[in-house]
């Protein structure tokens, strides 16, 4: 007879919670079967019937986070303005790592391994970045690598979430870094034309 199905989800639901959460906050050396077994209240047996051990718990968590950026990405919907949609996107990824910091820390802190000049999968995180660089690139609004234009981006956005979720930029000051540091990133790439649109349409100082 199988085990309780209800019962199985439950119990993952709680061992990758709790993996997520020590792989955040503390290093991986640290996330035992035993560990995080004791965390979740559940048995050292439930972590090998469900996930076969402790690599196959930290895949669970792994793609939980790859699933749950992709999503949300996903969601921004396409429009007639290339750059309009790169601001929505960036603004969706930083709302994602900051509602989601555990997932975030070890989507990019070691148990996902990123690969920026990979290729880009079906449900890559990133899939949805690149896609609207090829759009802005298509229509001379950007020039250059789509994949180093999304990699830089990507730097822009990584260095701002993570300082926030260190607690080491008020809401204030993130909020304008964001507004400033997404438009500057996109100008270094756009072309000449689009940048002098770029420019003028600043407000002033």
């Amino acid at each position: 007879m199988g085990r309780p199905r209800t019962n199985d989800e439950a119990v993952g639901e709680r061992l990758v919670a709790r993996a997520t959460e020590m792989l955040a906050t503390g290093p991986r050396e640290s996330v035992t079967v035993r560990a995080v077994a004791a965390a979740a209240d559940a048995s050292t047996t439930a972590v090998y019937s469900l996930f076969g051990g402790k690599d196959g718990l930290i895949r669970a968590v792994r793609d939980r986070a790859v699933a749950g950026l992709f999503q949300d990405l996903s969601a921004v919907p396409s429009s007639e303005d290339p750059l309009a949609d790169l601001h929505a996107l960036a603004a969706a990824y930083r709302r994602w790592g900051r509602g989601h910091s555990h997932l975030y820390t070890v989507l990019f802190g070691g148990a996902q391994s990123f690969d920026p000049s990979g290729e880009v999968g079906t449900q890559d995180p990133v899939r949805p970045l690149v896609a609207a660089i090829d759009r802005a690139v298509a229509r001379s609004v950007l020039a250059g690598d789509p994949t180093s234009i999304a990699l830089s981006l990507w730097i822009t956005l990584h260095g701002l979430v993570t300082l926030e979720l260190a607690d080491a930029l008020d809401a204030p000051t993130a909020d304008a870094a964001f507004r400033s540091a997404i438009p500057a990133a996109l100008r270094g790439w756009a072309t000449p034309s689009t940048f002098r649109e770029l420019r003028d349409a600043e407000p002033a100082p």
